[in-house]
C-alpha cells in the first residue's frame, strides 16, 4: 500500500506517439510533394533527394558511432533532415550540393550543438543558408518545369515580379499553376496543392497545430497587401503565399519542435515574425525570398518567446 504514493519524476502525461512514429509520418506526409517535383523536374530531382537522405542518415550514425552513443538512425530525425533540404535545392544542382549540405546540416547544426533536441536552429534550413551564402550561382539556378538543363534560368516567379512591374498574367502563370506546381523553384516548394494535403493529415493527427501556420501566413498576406511596390492595398494576397516556399516553410519547418515555442501564445508569436520578417526580406532586401532566413532568425528568439510566455505554475497566483 505504501508503494502506491509514491510519485515518479516529471513528465506524468504518457503520449503513444514515439518521436520515431511522428518523425516518419511527417516524411509520409511530404513524399507527394517530392513526387510531384520528380515528376515536374526529373530524375536528376529524385537522385538528389536520395543523396541528400543517405548523407544525413551516414552522417548521424558515423557521428554516434565516434561518440560511441546509441544509434538512432532509424527514428526518422536524420532522413527528414535529408529530405526536407533536398525539398529546398533548385533541381539543377550538382549532387555534391546536397552532400555537403546534409553534412553541414547534421554534424554543425545538429550533432555540434549536443544532437535531438538541443539544437538551436532548423538543421535543414541552416544547411539551406549556408549553401545559398557559399554557392549562390548554384543555388539561385532554376528551370521550368518539363524543361532540361539548357533551359535554366536563374529566375522564379518571386524574382521576375521583384525586379519589375509586372503582373502574375506577364510572366504566363495563373493562380492554378502556382497551386499545382506548374513553375521554377525548389523541388519540394512548387506543389502547393499536395503540400496542403500533408499539412491536413498532421492537423488531423494532431501532430502540429495552426497557431503557427496561420499567424505566418496572415501576417504575411496581409503586410503584402497593404505594402505593395504599386501602392497602398494593391498587393496580390495569393501570389505572394504560393510562389515561394511559404506553404513547406510554415507547416513543416517552423513548427519543428525543438526550434518553436512551447506554448500556444508563444507559438503565435513565433508565426508573426517568421510572416513580417519574410515581408521585410522580400520588400526590401536584394533577395527575393525570405522565409527560410526568417525561420532561422525567430529560432534564435524562441528561447526568449518561451521565457515571456511561460505559464504561472500551478496553484501559483
Amino acid at each position: 500500500m505504501e508503494d502506491n504514493l509514491l510519485v515518479s519524476f516529471w513528465p506524468h502525461i504518457q503520449m503513444k506517439d514515439s518521436i520515431s512514429k511522428i518523425m516518419w509520418t511527417v516524411f509520409m506526409c511530404l513524399v507527394p510533394a517530392g513526387i510531384a517535383g520528380v515528376y515536374f523536374f526529373g530524375l536528376h530531382s529524385l537522385l538528389l533527394i536520395f543523396i541528400s537522405i543517405i548523407t544525413a542518415v551516414l552522417t548521424e550514425g558515423s557521428i554516434q558511432l565516434i561518440r560511441k552513443n546509441k544509434i538512432t538512425i532509424y527514428d526518422g530525425t536524420a532522413a527528414l533532415t535529408g529530405l526536407l533540404l533536398a525539398y529546398n535545392l533548385p533541381p539543377t544542382v550538382p549532387f555534391w550540393i546536397p552532400i555537403i549540405g546534409s553534412f553541414f546540416a547534421i554534424a554543425i547544426a545538429k550533432q555540434a550543438f549536443g544532437g535531438l533536441g538541443r539544437n538551436i536552429f532548423n538543421p535543414a534550413l541552416s544547411a539551406r543558408v549556408f549553401l545559398l551564402l557559399s554557392w549562390p550561382t548554384y543555388m539561385t539556378a532554376f528551370v521550368k518545369p518539363f524543361g532540361s538543363a539548357d533551359t535554366i534560368s536563374s529566375a522564379t516567379p518571386l524574382s521576375i515580379l521583384k525586379e519589375g512591374e509586372k503582373t502574375l498574367s506577364d510572366i504566363g502563370l495563373t493562380y492554378m499553376d502556382l497551386f499545382l506546381g506548374r513553375r521554377a523553384g525548389c523541388i519540394g516548394e512548387v506543389a502547393v496543392f499536395l503540400l496542403l494535403l500533408g499539412a491536413l493529415v498532421l492537423l488531423f493527427l494532431k501532430i502540429i497545430t495552426l497557431h503557427i501556420p496561420l499567424s505566418f501566413i496572415f501576417v504575411l498576406a496581409i503586410f503584402s497587401w497593404i505594402f505593395d511596390k504599386q501602392g497602398l492595398f494593391k498587393g496580390d494576397v495569393l501570389f505572394s503565399i504560393m510562389s515561394g516556399g511559404v506553404i513547406l516553410g510554415a507547416f513543416f519547418m517552423a513548427t519543428d519542435y525543438v526550434t518553436s515555442p512551447l506554448t500556444k501564445k508563444g507559438k503565435v508569436v513565433f508565426g508573426i515574425g517568421c510572416g513580417l520578417l519574410t515581408f521585410i526580406i522580400r520588400r526590401f532586401a536584394g533577395y527575393p525570398e525570405g522565409v527560410s532566413f526568417s525561420i532561422l532568425i525567430m529560432n534564435a528568439f524562441s528561447p526568449l518567446i518561451d521565457r515571456i510566455f511561460k505559464p504561472p505554475v500551478y496553484g501559483k497566483k
